[in-house]
């Protein structure tokens, strides 16, 4: 499989800029596998695709505000830093710009008592020393929304609660798990009163998620690490919904990844860089809920997996024609 393989033409104008009200009100384009067949509908509608006894998994990491805009030392210039994952106490991985200019040491002023002090930097990593009384209150007080770049604004206040899902419960994550982010309470409770289960796993996304693909020959390309947990109960719940033959629906790609990763290696905990791309033969997963992702992208070549590579690009093609609404605060898609 080529990297030019998974392109597809996107007009600029579908990408989403903000998430539409109220949440489950979106659009859905349901996929059926068997007969390659399409449907719209909203997605409030996904509860008549579910059926008693099913299985619906949810990610429920929550979004870090992991962006802090800050000054350097002496020079007061602007500098951004992107924490991406805690390696120890108070010792993080990050991004940074320009990261070359930063001599080792220097300290990076988010605020009065809160600074970042840049420790080291590799080819793979940046690592920095957070300094700060309570680093979760100086997040939230001083961290801005980590929203994807092609969402192209500045992030607003609102954001905190329109890029996090509406069960986000374990913090740890720098992007959302988009497909968790069209349910409102109410929905989830519609599907619980008609007999659906409702499991959880938590992975904590990391910027590997949306790390392009830059070698035309796929599998050359290499996931980053992200960490994952799967609780008891919820493999307990899947294992008695194989046995009674009913389906296992996961909500996103980060979900499919901790239960194949599971699968394939037996882990229900630590860091997967699992990479699913055509063909692969999926264990867990029998319906996927998933949002519209970038062309080339990591995500479009798992959903491809999934439901025929072919038969996705024609439907994202259709999904342009339509006019849907593309990427993390996007519309959604079924695949059954």
């Amino acid at each position: 499989m080529k990297l030019s393989d998974f392109d597809y033409h996107l007009p600029k104008k579908l990408i989403a800029k903000y998430p539409v009200e109220p949440r489950d009100s979106c659009r859905l384009m349901v996929l059926n596998r068997k007969d390659k067949t399409t449907e719209h509908r909203v997605f409030r509608d996904i509860i008549h695709y579910l059926k008693p006894g099913d299985t619906l998994v949810l990610n429920n990491t929550k979004v870090i505000p992991a962006r802090l805009i800050g000054k350097k030392e002496k020079t007061n210039a602007n500098i951004e830093v992107f924490l991406l994952r805690p390696i120890e106490d108070n010792i993080w991985e990050a991004l940074i710009k320009n990261v070359r200019r930063l001599k080792k040491n220097q300290k990076i002023i988010i605020s009065n008592d809160f600074y970042v002090e840049f420790l080291d930097r590799d080819d793979e990593k940046t690592i920095v020393k957070i300094h700060s009384k309570d680093i979760k209150s100086d997040l939230e007080k001083y961290g801005h929304v980590p929203l994807p770049p092609y969402i192209e604004r500045e992030d607003e206040e609102k954001d905190k609660d329109y890029y996090q899902t509406v069960f986000a419960e374990k913090d740890g994550s720098v992007a959302s798990p988009t497909a968790g982010l069209h349910f409102t309470k109410e929905l989830l409770e519609k599907i619980k009163e008609k007999g659906v289960n409702i499991a959880y796993i938590t992975l904590h996304v990391g910027l590997g998620t949306f790390k392009p693909v830059k070698t035309e020959d796929i599998t050359k390309h290499k996931m980053h690490e992200e960490y994952f947990t799967i609780p008891k109960e919820t493999l307990e719940m899947i294992k008695k919904t194989k046995e009674n033959k009913k389906s296992v629906v996961a909500v996103g790609t980060t979900v499919v990844r901790a239960l194949e990763t599971y699968a394939k290696f037996g882990k229900t905990e630590g860091f997967t860089d699992i990479f699913i791309y055509p063909p692969y033969e999926f264990k867990i997963v029998d319906k996927l809920i998933t949002n519209f992702h970038l062309p080339k992208s990591t995500l479009l070549m798992l959903v491809s997996a999934f439901a025929d590579r072919d038969f996705i690009l024609r439907a994202y093609n259709e999904a342009v024609k339509e006019r849907y609404r593309f990427f993390s605060y996007g519309d959604a898609m079924l695949i059954v």
